[in-house]
């Protein structure tokens, strides 16, 4: 399976630069993955598509303002994103700079706080900040939001608000779990109505989820890590679910990968850790029955993600299909409800 099976040509004027002015304004495209039925509908929809039983399960991570510029002591220009806070003073971090910084080297930050290179681990950097602040209140207070490489404009103050779930609790991601975005309290409330039962798992977003796969062979890609916790209640919920013969309905890619990563061994187990799983086609789903997701780019792992739930063809179908209707893509974008072809 080559990377070249999931292309697809999409318009860049279809790349959705800020979001709508309201959340659940977004479009709806609904995959059935039993018949490949196509339907266009409104997010407002989405409560229609689902019964009651049905166990939704959200992403709980907060985005942190993980973008900073400056400049080396140099005088060269960096740019700086945190891929992890590590403890109250050091960061994992990115950085984009003419020349790779070298340990020892320190770097000012957004005009106000030293940070000092204290080592290269692999294609990050070790960071430690010199501020009486911790890491996090320090980018609360002066970093910006880490929009992703294809927004083509700055970060304004309400992506603040607009880049984050309202039910973000957990401080680390990186990039924000874009599914839930779509999500506003009106439309919580009549999933809550209809007896649509709620869970979280919490999912770090990293940095690697805007990285292209760097091989041809699908399967030679190796994914980067991030960090996932699913509590025992959550565990318990997903199971009990199953049991029953009622629906898992994942709100993203990232809680696919947690439930089944925590499944390895049949039910869900609590989880707190690492992982690095890989949902390409052939995999065999062990938890999600259907899935909440945005669209996603060419030759992407999420992309792979979900044409493994729906079938590639089916997929690739919709999406062009998407493309013909004008949606909107990305992070910003409209989403699709997915549902397990088999």
């Amino acid at each position: 399976m080559l990377k070249s099976d999931f292309a697809y040509s999409l318009p860049p004027d279809l790349i959705a630069q800020k979001p709508l002015t309201f959340r659940s304004a977004s479009r709806l495209l609904a995959l059935d993955g039993p018949t490949g039925a196509i339907r266009d509908l409104r997010f407002t929809d989405l409560p229609g598509l689902l019964h009651a039983g049905d166990l939704m399960v959200f992403n709980d991570t907060r985005v942190i303002p993980a973008r900073l510029l400056g400049t080396k002591d140099t005088g060269g220009q960096v740019e700086v994103l945190i891929e992890r806070v590590l403890d109250a003073r050091r960061a994992l971090v990115l950085m984009r700079a003419s020349k790779a910084p070298r340990a020892g080297q320190r770097l000012q930050l957004e005009g106000t706080v030293t940070a000092r290179v204290l080592a290269r681990r692999g294609e990050f950097y070790e960071l430690e900040f010199e501020s009486d602040r911790p890491v996090l209140a320090l980018l609360d207070a002066i970093g910006h939001m880490p929009l992703p490489p294809y927004i083509a404009r700055a970060d304004v103050a309400a992506d603040r608000e607009r880049y984050q779930t309202i039910y973000a609790r957990e401080a680390g991601a990186v990039a924000a779990p874009t599914a839930g975005l779509h999500f506003d309290a009106a439309t919580l409330a009549r999933l809550d109505a209809l007896g649509v039962e709620q869970a979280f798992i919490t999912l770090h977003v990293g940095a690697g989820t805007f990285q292209p796969l760097r091989v041809e062979e699908v399967s030679a890609h190796r994914m980067h890590r991030e960090w996932v916790g699913v509590s025992s209640v959550t565990a318990e919920r997903v199971n009990a679910a199953r049991r029953e013969g009622r629906r898992v309905v994942a709100v993203g890619t990232t809680v696919v990968r947690a439930l089944e990563a925590a499944a390895s061994e049949g039910e869900v187990q609590p989880f707190n850790g690492e992982t690095d799983i890989f949902i390409y086609p052939g995999y065999r789903f062990r938890v999600v029955d259907a899935l909440v997701t945005n669209f996603h780019l060419p030759e992407s792992t999420l992309l792979m993600l979900v044409c493994a739930l729906a079938g590639r063809e089916q997929v690739l179908r919709a999406y062009q299909h998407a493309v013909t209707k004008r949606y909107r893509f990305f992070s910003y974008g409209d989403a699709m409800f997915v549902t397990r072809a088999a």
